[in-house]
């Protein structure tokens, strides 16, 4: 199978079955899904789902976030993974909001990247959820389903050598929707330590089913096979 059959085949699956994906940080405005995803820096969806209400409701606009301190935030973040620079991130990040982009979170991906805590994931993020703009965050669930989909090449070693491989192949429409499909399928389907191949329904055209759970597939039919004789 080529790379471009691979594309058509997962992009028409997931198109099909898997319309309107979003992310499953619970947010109402772009400032408040800038936090949440800065907070999510390894850390799961659901636990900063947990937190982010007081934070929303405390720290409702830059400028709260910004006069806070660290003793003041930190109590809500320290059940969050590496809360104290979290902590630090966010009050600094509110600081240059107010200061630099009018209190607004800024639109353009070099600005996003500009903020404290805030990478090129976060700011991909950010850019395609609150703006609508083709943009392809790489996440580690990203970065592993596309490697064992095939849709990228096993041997890259950055997230940026991989959404660029995926921003060249998706067509920019289906973009911004594709980074949720890989995340939901990497969290629920595809996950790090056992894929759940056997409920997964992109095993027809999945590089590492060909490799690897195939072969095994045939060799437990041969065994029953052998078995019921």
């Amino acid at each position: 199978m080529t790379t471009k059959q691979r594309y058509k085949n997962v992009i028409e699956y997931f198109s099909a079955n898997f319309e309107n994906a979003e992310t499953e940080l619970h947010h109402s405005n772009a400032f408040e899904l800038l936090i949440a995803v800065s907070l999510s820096a390894q850390c799961t969806d659901k636990r900063v789902n947990m937190h982010t209400p007081s934070i929303f409701k405390d720290f409702a606009t830059p400028e709260l976030l910004a006069n806070t301190d660290f003793e003041t935030l930190f109590p809500y973040i320290k059940s969050i993974s590496f809360p104290n620079n979290k902590t630090k991130n966010l009050i600094s990040l509110g600081k240059m909001l107010v200061s630099d982009f009018g209190s607004e979170v800024p639109e353009a991906i070099e600005d996003l990247e500009k903020l404290p805590g805030v990478g090129r994931k976060t700011a991909n993020v950010i850019a395609s959820v609150i703006f609508k703009k083709p943009a392809m965050a790489v996440d580690t669930h990203v970065y592993r389903v596309s490697k064992r989909l095939g849709l990228v090449d096993a041997n890259l070693k950055t997230p940026l050598e991989v959404e660029q491989v995926l921003m060249k192949n998706i067509p920019k429409k289906f973009v911004a929707e594709a980074h949720h499909w890989l995340i939901l399928h990497g969290r629920y389907v595809c996950v790090a330590r056992k894929p759940l191949c056997e409920n997964c329904k992109l095993s027809n055209f999945c590089s590492y089913f060909e490799t690897t759970q195939k072969g095994k597939t045939f060799e437990m039919i041969s065994i029953n096979k052998k078995s019921k004789k």
